[in-house]
């Protein structure tokens, strides 16, 4: 079967540039001081990474387009492409997506892939451009979806649509919806929460297209209080590299310095936060202080009271 779609994402580039524009004279305008707006670094930072995402990902592409080729080919399962067979295609695609998100929050190794679009401390349009280098990681979660039938262009075009529905969702200038819309669909709102780094907004409102598989999977939370952006502990870069990079860095030094593969195995496959018992609990002991009440010892007790893990460590 031959399927031929636009790529969704070049047609878009630029409606990207001209809302971005929009979005920044806009706060020349009328600045907000609750908002985190704009800063030329952090935005160039941005667009840079977004622009490294193109041609890296034409590289992945390769060998990801050789697998899904054959698993296509060895599948006796075919889903026809029509307009409505796509529209529950990209149901399944948004599915999926959901899945692939939150593994890249949970498992530390995905998540040095991801972090990289958490890590600016603002939240406007050019944060959306702010995609990783390292996308390699993703296309696991889509294989389901070839082994049932979906062409491996059609599975193309449906995550080019999911992408650029989510580009004009990183905005503070867009507030509270209709409440129907809000309950159906991601909104600005909803994914606001999910970059936040406070810890009731951590690991929250995974959605793509839809917050449906939010509330049906037990991790929605709504926006009720001003939105704190980036990480728990920021990078402080505007190097693209090592925006690239600094958590592959992280766990390098991390697996250097572990005692054990069981630590080893964990400081890769667990969440981005994890430590070992006895380090977790030295950890707490030095949060509290040796001259600590009652109440700092709670507060060093409970797992929002981690410093300088990522927006992102711990489980939804």
């Amino acid at each position: 079967m031959t399927v031929n779609l636009p790529d969704v994402v070049l047609w878009s580039i630029p409606a990207f540039v001209l809302l971005s524009v929009v979005e920044m004279v806009s706060y020349r305008i009328h600045p907000d001081e609750d908002s985190a707006g704009y800063e030329t670094k952090d935005a160039a930072t941005s667009v840079t990474m977004g622009l490294g995402s193109l041609v890296f990902d034409t590289l992945w592409k390769i060998p990801i387009v050789a697998i899904y080729a054959a698993v296509y080919e060895l599948t006796p399962l075919e889903v026809p492409v029509l307009w409505w067979t796509l529209l529950l295609m990209l149901l399944a695609q948004d599915f999926c997506y959901y899945w692939s998100h939150r593994g890249h929050h949970v498992i530390r190794i995905l998540w040095a892939c991801h972090v990289v679009h958490h890590s600016s401390r603002k939240f406007n349009l050019t944060t959306a451009l702010r995609q990783p280098w390292t996308s390699l990681t993703v296309w696991p979660f889509y294989l389901p979806l070839i082994a049932l039938g979906v062409h491996p262009a059609a599975l193309a075009f449906l995550s080019s649509v999911n992408l650029v529905y989510q580009f004009w969702i990183h905005t503070e200038r867009i507030g509270k919806l209709h409440p129907a819309f809000e309950f159906v669909f991601n909104t600005p709102s909803h994914h606001r929460v999910h970059h936040a780094s406070q810890g009731g907004y951590l690991d929250r409102n995974f959605g793509g297209i839809l917050i449906v598989w939010d509330r049906l999977f037990g991790s929605f939370v709504p926006e009720t209080e001003s939105c704190e952006f980036g990480l728990t502990k920021n990078i402080e870069t505007y190097n693209p590299l090592r925006v690239a990079t600094h958590e592959y860095a992280a766990i390098g030094r991390d697996l250097r310095a572990a005692r054990s593969w069981s630590e080893r195995a964990g400081r890769v496959l667990r969440g981005p936060g994890w430590q070992p018992a006895g380090e977790a609990e030295a950890t707490a002991v030095h949060a509290a202080g040796p001259a600590a009440g009652p109440e700092t010892e709670a507060a060093a007790g409970t797992p929002a009271g981690k410093a300088g893990v990522p927006a992102a460590a711990e489980t939804p």
